[in-house]
């Protein structure tokens, strides 16, 4: 490895090779004698050679030089100046950016309604209860809005009176003389979990943005991490090497880093440049860090079909994270299980669930996941068949190893999976996950494993629909027709060749872990022998893959395009998980649930499915 005098000699000539070794000692500061001990040693070691013509010589950098260079300017670039020193600082200050226009609303996005507020006041409820009170909103369409509201609720505004024709950076440069520390940087049309504030707060890095896994929205600002910096975000995902995640629009930035921004901005002559582009300026030569959470709820308003998924989906599956949500009892829970004192429990913090709320927990600075079962489900899961073959899977190592697991009550503890990525719906599209999630449902379905029983989708209607009854619920009104319809179904399966081999019958794309170098398939509650085309229908409608995006996938699993009679029952498992996990929805609504639009909309979709058969 060459040391940085010979470094510099070597730049010099690969500039110019005709200088002399007295010119190269002016330019690298360097004695006669050290240049021509450093050019033998270059010479020697094939970095360079001697080229002669008539009376003249020069100095030629070969293919090993220029990959010496290569590597060392590959090296400098990853080098990030670090502004601070210290760790975590408090903040006290926010900026929300909310001058945007959205015609279609009629009033600026922040106004919006939500079932028990508005879109800004969670966004500033979740600030205040972190320590954030002193909070300045940037404003701009339709000002007088956020007025009415400032004086109830004591933030200050400031309006962007350019907002047609500006981007966020101006409305960011805006806010200058009320920054006067470090802040949070938060977009006005997000909806999100309130473990996002807090876990951007709680990251030692004082510069840092919040990213997720892919979600899909078609506006996504996607980034790409190297080194654990900040390397490159846009918009157009053609741009990247490679896609770390999608920036969701909450920012940490110190005062330093922020003068730098604007610093950066000052000679600016393109009046559209939003903030980002500007901290991904500063982040070439400062320590801009990251904080990811792939699993966190989220949502952003960008026009009304977004603001109806948030209404009806997104917003009340945050809500029932967050309720249900108890520190105190799931320590309570920790101790009896592991027989351990309070003292040994570290951070607990959310880490998604449908059907079941689960926890990141760190005991003796290990981590784990504790899965707590969710309301009702006593009654339609089987512990003991679910620990049964979890215990099998792990044996086949396809899930993680499991600590404990309560056959009574459904807890359980798992070893947690490191540097984790839980696949979305989106990223489940990506072409290599598609190998992954293949690859481990393949190793199941012909791994020979004998499940003691069998998920029978016929049996599984008629059973929830008296679990319906038991819990007082309703079903839909031309249910008993539509049910007869696919009951029927059964019938049509009898001459497609149905192979019943072990499954997990579950394969939403949340249930599939990503870890440094392969994936795990989590989460048994459901597993049985069946028709591994279940398996494929549920992955493939779970993700809404797109008609081309099915067909890779099911183009991967079988090595090949599948037979039609694949392709039928496919499309039958479809129909019936749809009505299914509708009832499902119906039971657990029943039980003081709320999944919005979930089960109607999963039921409409079997009716339109039936068509086709």
């Amino acid at each position: 490895m060459l040391g940085d005098k010979a470094l510099r000699v070597l730049e010099i000539i690969n500039k110019d090779k005709n200088l002399s070794q007295r010119a190269i000692a002016k330019m690298a500061d360097l004695s006669i004698g050290n240049i021509n001990g450093i050019i033998k040693k270059l010479i020697k070691e094939e970095y360079i050679y001697i080229q002669k013509s008539s009376r003249e010589f020069c100095y030629i950098v070969n293919e090993k030089g220029i990959k010496a260079l290569e590597d060392h300017l590959k090296s400098t670039s990853y080098k990030k100046i670090v502004l601070h020193q210290g760790g975590r600082k408090m903040i006290t200050q926010a900026v929300i950016l909310a001058a945007g226009e959205r015609e279609e609303f009629g009033r600026p996005v922040g106004l919006l309604d939500l079932p028990d507020c508005k879109v800004i006041e969670r966004t500033l409820d979740i600030l205040e209860e972190n320590g954030i009170r002193d909070i300045l909103v940037v404003t701009g369409y339709k000002d007088n809005y956020y007025e009415e509201l400032a004086e109830k609720r004591g933030f200050k505004t400031i309006k962007n009176s350019k907002y047609k024709w500006t981007g966020t950076m101006h409305s960011l440069v805006l806010a200058k003389d009320f920054i006067k520390d470090d802040f949070i940087l938060v977009e006005s049309d997000l909806v999100f979990e309130e473990r996002a504030i807090k876990e951007i707060i709680e990251s030692p890095h004082r510069d840092c943005v919040l990213i997720t896994n892919e979600s899909g929205s078609g506006d996504e600002a996607f980034v790409e991490i190297r080194k654990g910096h900040l390397f490159k975000m846009s918009k157009d995902k053609h741009q990247l090497n490679k896609i770390d995640g999608e920036m969701i629009g909450v920012s940490r930035i110190s005062f330093n880093v922020f003068n730098k921004m604007l610093e950066e901005f000052k000679d600016n002559r393109n009046p559209y440049l939003n903030y980002e582009y500007s901290l991904l300026d500063v982040a070439r030569n400062y320590d801009v860090g990251y904080v990811k959470i792939d699993d966190v709820v989220w949502g952003e308003v960008d026009h009304k079909e977004h603001y109806e998924k948030i209404v009806k989906y997104t917003y009340p599956t945050l809500k029932r994270r967050e309720i249900e949500f108890k520190e105190e009892s799931l320590k309570k829970c920790l101790i009896e299980a592991l027989k351990i004192d309070e003292s040994e429990i570290g951070s607990i913090k959310p880490a998604g669930g449908m059907t079941n709320k689960n926890y990141k927990v760190i005991i003796k600075d290990e981590s784990y996941v504790l899965r707590i079962p969710g309301t009702g489900t006593d009654d339609m899961i089987n512990r003991i068949e679910e620990n049964r073959n979890s215990v099998l899977a792990s044996k086949l190592d396809i899930d993680t190893k499991v600590l404990y697991f309560d056959e009574v009550s459904g807890i359980k503890i798992a070893k947690f999976i490191e540097n984790a990525e839980t696949l979305t719906g989106e990223s489940a599209k990506k072409e290599e996950n598609m190998y992954l999630v293949t690859s481990i449902l393949k190793k199941l379905h012909t791994s020979g494993l004998k499940f003691e029983n069998r998920f029978d989708v016929f049996e599984k209607i008629e059973y929830y629909e008296t679990l319906l009854k038991k819990v007082n619920g309703k079903n839909f009104e031309d249910y008993y027709e539509v049910k007869e319809k696919v009951m029927n179904l059964q019938k049509v399966l009898e001459d497609l060749d149905v192979d019943i081999l072990a499954c997990h019958n579950d394969t939403v794309p949340e249930n599939f872990v990503k870890g440094d170098d392969r994936i795990y398939l989590i989460d048994w509650e459901y597993s049985g022998m069946n028709d591994p085309m279940w398996d494929l229908a549920a992955h493939s409608i779970e993700c809404d893959f797109s008609k081309s995006d099915e067909e890779l996938f099911l183009n991967i699993y079988f090595g090949k395009e599948p037979e039609e009679k694949y392709k039928k029952r496919i499309l039958i498992y479809k129909i019936c998980q749809d009505l299914l996990w509708s009832t499902w929805t119906n039971i657990k609504e029943a039980q003081g649930d709320d999944f919005g639009s979930y089960g109607i909309d999963r039921y409409n979709r079997a009716k339109k499915n039936l068509e086709f058969i």
